[in-house]
């Protein structure tokens, strides 16, 4: 019950700036709140996309109803959390170069929502290949923006 109220929350925390006008500046009152929520919808996203893993290496037996529950969340989730890496958000596990070079995060930003797009449709077509081709690129995308973007 614990746990499903922390996701409640965690979901209501990450649609409020969704439902408020105005620049993402606007939308937090403190750098902080704006650190916690791209923090929060990450760690949601992340959450649900891991648990496809387990299935794309074959350990786990095939859903394709789960595995579409689980990529519609990553899908809806991954469009959340760029509006809070605004001016003057800086810092938690973001490195510089979030805002340096600001071009190249979004094209990151872009290639993730591209290699989820193709996810979503290899997750709606019940094809397990094409859900494992398409988990390696989402997961190659990640991987690529950590590099380039995220402290360790």
């Amino acid at each position: 019950m614990k746990k499903l109220a922390r996701v409640l929350s965690v979901a209501c925390v990450a649609a409020a700036p969704l439902l408020a006008p105005g620049t993402a500046a606007a939308q937090f009152a403190k750098p902080e709140d704006a650190i916690k929520y791209r923090q929060s919808v990450l760690t949601v996203m992340a959450n649900h996309f891991g648990r496809i893993a387990p299935v794309v290496r074959g350990q786990q037996p095939y859903d394709p109803e789960q595995v579409k529950a689980d990529v519609e969340i990553v899908a809806m989730m991954s469009k959340l959390p760029w509006s809070a890496f605004g001016q003057g958000t800086e810092g938690g596990a973001a490195r510089p170069a979030v805002w340096s070079e600001g071009a190249k995060f979004k094209q990151a930003q872009e290639r993730l929502q591209g290699d989820i797009a193709k996810l979503v449709a290899a997750a709606q077509s019940g094809d397990l290949a094409q859900v494992r081709t398409a988990y390696g690129a989402v997961g190659a995308s990640c991987k690529a923006c950590h590099d380039n973007f995220r402290n360790r």
